[in-house]
Formats: structure tokens, C-alpha cells, sequence
């Protein structure tokens, strides 16, 4: 009898493993599912783009698209440009959000509460976009690589997480037994605090990464004059914008221009790509970071 329990029970127990497992494919697919329609609309005849017939697979197989973004010399140092600003925007913004999250963690510090609570208003209230290129303006940031990197290079939220991460998960005797042994905080945040968080570190240094790679607003605000400064993602906006009244000026006819879906799914891919190779270098910090900050924030 306890036999055919047990039996009984790894079969449920199996029967349920794939239940959950083909869910799990499922929720998989959905979010692969867009961006394989974008890969097949990027590569199909133009005539099945307009037709709508082009779901998953593509038909007919077209690189005009390719082949129209690679033919602009600008391209590539559009994505140069952005490779800079990306990088320099990640680390000014991880040099200010660690320091800033390791002093506002730390108890003797006064004030903290306050500045905390002054941090956090801002993600609530802001001046807006006028202001905000007014004061750009006056800085004589504008057409200048700096505009692009010092606005948004310090996000609230992100502090707020790697401050909770700080509290919760560095135990406060390693720090007072670091402070004993005649520790400064900068050795302190260096030798420990550091090495220990680089799961959230990681996190936080992609969510920098990211936004700032996918944003193109504040180009099309601040880069005017300087058209070198353009970074990819303005550069293909401004790209599929002239091919969109190229298309409409010829009365839209297939074959004679290329047409503006199949280009911005080509534009989507080539922006893309970059990221999704980076992405799996750091997956493991950021699965654990994210862990971190569901279990301990």
C-alpha cells in the first residue's frame, strides 16, 4: 500500500511539475512572441508587411531595410555616441547612487530621514519639460554630450533600493568590527560594502543601462545644431520619420521606397541586438538582485 502511495505521489507530483513548467513556456513565449514578429516583419517582402499577412514567419525574404540602415556612414557613430553616453551615464550614476545610498543607510549620519524624504518628493513632483531645457540652456549644455548624461543620471528610485539593500542586507557588526579595527567609510564602502552587493549593484547598473540606451527625448530636445552628437535611437527616429513622408510623397507605392513598418522593425532589431548581448553577462546578479530587493526591501 505505502508503495503505490508514493507511486501515486510522483506521479502527481510530475503531473504537476509539467503543469507549472508549461506555463512557464507559455509566459516565455508571450514575451519572445513580439519580438520574433518584428525580426519576420524586418526581413519580409514589403507587399506582405502592407498586406498584414506576416505573423511569426517571415515571407518572402527582403534586407532593403538593412541595407538602408547601414548605407548611412552616420549610423555607426550614432552608435559609438551612444556606446559613450550609456557608458558614462552608468557610471556617474552608480558612483552617485552607491555613495549616496551608503550615507543615507548609515544611522549616525543626521538628517538622513530628511534628505531621504527630499530624495523620494522629487519622484512625485517634478518642474517639467520647460523648465528643465531652461535650465539646460543656461547651463550651456545644450548640443553638448553632457545633456544627454547629467539630468537623469541620478534616479530616486534606484537610490531608495540600493539604500534599503544597504540597511538589510550588510549586518551592522561587520561594519562596527571594520570601524574598530580603524576603518574609514570610504574602506568600509570599498572592502565591504561593495563586494558584498554586487547582485543589486548589477541590478541597478542595468536599469541605468537600459534607460538610458532606449531614451531618445531629451536628444530631440537638447542636440540641435550638433548632428554628430545624435545618438541611435535619435538617429533611426529621425530615419524612419524621413521615410515615412518619403512613402506618403510617393503615394505609398510598394517597391519604390522602402516602407516605414519595415523599417522601424529594422531600426527595433538593430537597437536591440546590442542590449540582448550584453544582457546574459549579467543575468545572474541581476535574478539575485531582484530576489534581494522582493525579499529584503
Amino acid at each position: 500500500m505505502k508503495t503505490k502511495k508514493i507511486k501515486s505521489s510522483r506521479i502527481i507530483g510530475k503531473i504537476v511539475d509539467a503543469f507549472f513548467w508549461l506555463i512557464i513556456i507559455l509566459v516565455s513565449l508571450t514575451c519572445l512572441f513580439p519580438f520574433v514578429h518584428v525580426f519576420a516583419v524586418s526581413i519580409s517582402d514589403e507587399a506582405y508587411v502592407v498586406a498584414n499577412k506576416v505573423v511569426l514567419l517571415p515571407k518572402g525574404f527582403n534586407l532593403t531595410a538593412y541595407q538602408k540602415i547601414f548605407a548611412d556612414s552616420s549610423i555607426i557613430r550614432s552608435l559609438l555616441v551612444t556606446i559613450l553616453i550609456t557608458v558614462l551615464f552608468t557610471v556617474i550614476g552608480m558612483f552617485l547612487t552607491i555613495s549616496a545610498a551608503y550615507a543615507l543607510s548609515r544611522k549616525e549620519l543626521k538628517g538622513a530621514k530628511l534628505m531621504t524624504f527630499l530624495i523620494l518628493f522629487t519622484m512625485y513632483f517634478a518642474a517639467g519639460m520647460i523648465p528643465d531645457y531652461l535650465l539646460i540652456q543656461n547651463l550651456h549644455m545644450l548640443d553638448t554630450i553632457w545633456s544627454l548624461v547629467l539630468p537623469l543620471c541620478f534616479a530616486p528610485f534606484n537610490l531608495l533600493i540600493m539604500k534599503n539593500n544597504f540597511s538589510a542586507s550588510i549586518p551592522e557588526s561587520l561594519v562596527e568590527a571594520a570601524v574598530v579595527d580603524g576603518a574609514g567609510h570610504f574602506k568600509i564602502l570599498t572592502r565591504i560594502v561593495v563586494p558584498l552587493s554586487k547582485p543589486i549593484i548589477a541590478t541597478i547598473a542595468l536599469f541605468y543601462a537600459v534607460g538610458r540606451w532606449n531614451a531618445y527625448q531629451d536628444a530631440l530636445f537638447y542636440i540641435k545644431q550638433r548632428v554628430d552628437l545624435r545618438p541611435l535611437q535619435l538617429k533611426l527616429y529621425y530615419l524612419v520619420v524621413s521615410s515615412q513622408e518619403s512613402f506618403q510623397a510617393e503615394g505609398g507605392n510598394v517597391g519604390v521606397l522602402t516602407n516605414p513598418e519595415v523599417l522601424k522593425a529594422a531600426c527595433i532589431i538593430f537597437a536591440t541586438v546590442p542590449i540582448v548581448i550584453v544582457y546574459p553577462f549579467v543575468q545572474k546578479y541581476f535574478v539575485q538582485g531582484t530576489m534581494v530587493g522582493a525579499v529584503k526591501g
